[in-house]
């Protein structure tokens, strides 16, 4: 291999080592989000009363409050998710072209 090749070669590993991290924080995010979803309808069927964890202790909360807060939190990790996936695609893109161009080479 040519000292070009092995510099595309290097760019792809360290395009898909990018790649990898950028899939587990989606994949947080995506696990946050659905706790949030789950906290919401537990919120929505309960009657009592409802309390938040601060730390080390519970503090009682009013069901309103809470939902407010997790429809903004959810709002915050939609647009964090939605940029993480254009990141994703465009990573995917760039190792696929990559990828072709060193197996055209290869060739």
């Amino acid at each position: 291999m040519d000292e070009e090749m092995n510099k595309r070669v290097q760019n792809l590993q360290a395009l898909e080592q990018d790649f990898q991290q950028i899939m587990m924080q989606k994949q947080t995010l995506q696990v946050e989000a659905n706790e949030i979803n789950t906290a919401f309808e537990e919120i929505s069927k309960t009657k009592g009363d409802v309390f938040r964890v601060l730390g080390s202790i519970m503090l009682k909360a009013k069901p309103i409050e809470l939902k407010k807060e997790l429809k903004e939190k959810k709002e915050f990790l939609d647009k964090r998710l939605k940029a993480i996936e254009q990141q994703e695609l465009s990573y995917r893109e760039n190792i696929e072209r990559i990828r072709n161009e060193l197996i055209s080479k290869m060739k």
